[in-house]
Parts: C-alpha cells; structure tokens; sequence
C-alpha cells in the first residue's frame, strides 16, 4: 500500500489511477490530518508526501514520521511544486529517500516509487529479466539472445538492465545519463545514444526491442 498525501484532487486522483493500472495498491489523502489518522491503523510501504499541505506542511509531517519508532523506517518521497536546490537539500536532509519536482511524468514516478521500494527492501530486485527472446541475468552478469550469449560493456548491461527493469515506461535521456553514468559525469545524452545504438547492434534482430521515442528517450516494451 501507497499513501499519497496531496491536497490537488486532480494530481492526487490522476496519481492513484496511475499506481492501481501499474499494480501497485494506493490510498490518497487530502491533508496531514486525515493521513495521520489513517497511520495509526495501517502501515503503508512508502509514501508520497507533498509540502505545501493545509494545516502541517511537508516537511511538518516528515519530522514526525521521522521521530516516530513505528514509522522511521517508512520510505518517503516528497513530491512537490518547491523544485529549488535548497528546497530538495532540506527535504532530503530530513529524511526523505527521493524527491520528484512537479509537473512530474507519471510513468517516472512509478519508475521512482520502484527504486526507492528496492533500495529499502521493500520488494525483491528481480534477478533474471526476459522479454522477446533477451534474457538478463544480473547475478550472472550474463546476456543471452534466444539462448546464445552476447557480450556486453558494463555501460551496455546497465542501461539494458535498466530498461528492462522498467518495461513499458519511458526513460528519458537525462535520467539514463543521470542514473548510469552518475551525477558526477560531464558528458553529453548523445552518450546515451551511442550506447543505445551499439546495443541494438549487438542484440541483432532483437535490437527493435529497444524503441525511441522521439524527443522524449527509450523503453522496452509498451505501445510502439
């Protein structure tokens, strides 16, 4: 269970509708209050937390989940229309495991929610991933094409890796730049393109898995 907590009744309902298709079950709160409330019957895997609320802020209701033994651990990702550097520095300083500006692709959004809940142990990191006859085995660090293995850059299985781990949604370049490469690297997102391009070479006819979207990035899967 997603708690959302968000006072737009249109982000907030459009939220919900996005994680219930994408098989994750959530629940929606207009203010800190009622999300409160609902706490201490029910512990959700992780919330989403907007800061400017009605009655307690954000941040607010981020300290006392915080200082609280039975909710510390629950991840939080604060979503919210304060995208400033300092903003995301003192929502991250307390406490938060992500932070998700708006306005805000909901496809990233999920595709956050599913990294955070991996990092915290809250689901399990699937370690074998196939889709079209490609086969990845992260444990292994193996790659097959229908059975025959390829050999990939450590650059080539992350990104592969990480398209896979979120087939049907869109990654744009930055985030794949961001993600793979690291905050730190100066490169350019043609870097990304480059290695999306030597990848569908090496997986041959299986490289059509890959699809562009234009202006936007790459997925795996999803609506050509």
């Amino acid at each position: 269970m997603i708690y959302c907590v968000e006072d737009d009744d249109n982000i907030r309902e459009l939220v919900i509708y996005t994680l219930e298709t994408t098989g994750l079950k959530a629940r929606g709160f207009a203010d800190g209050s009622a999300f409160m409330e609902a706490l201490a019957f029910d512990t959700p895997e992780l919330i989403l937390l907007d800061i400017m609320l009605p009655g307690d802020d954000g941040l607010e209701l981020l300290k006392k989940l915080k200082s609280s033994s039975k909710t510390k651990g629950i991840p939080v990702i604060m979503v919210t229309a304060k995208g400033s550097e300092y903003d995301k520095v003192v929502g991250l300083d307390s406490g938060a495991d992500d932070y998700v500006t708006k306005p805000f692709g909901m496809m990233e959004l999920v595709s956050r929610i599913k990294a955070v809940l991996r990092r915290s142990g809250k689901v399990e990191d699937r370690m074998d991933m196939e889709t079209s006859g490609v086969h990845v085995d992260v444990k292994k660090h193996e790659v097959t094409v229908d059975g025959k293995e390829i050999s990939l850059t450590l650059k080539e299985f992350e990104l592969l890796e990480k398209l896979m781990r979120n087939q049907g949604i869109v990654l744009t370049r930055d985030q794949l730049l961001t993600e793979i490469w690291g905050y730190d690297f100066d490169g350019e997102t043609r870097t990304v393109d480059v290695h999306i391009r030597t990848l569908r070479q090496k997986l041959g006819e299986k490289g059509e898995i890959i699809q562009t979207v234009r202006g936007v990035g790459y997925r795996v899967g999803g609506a050509a």
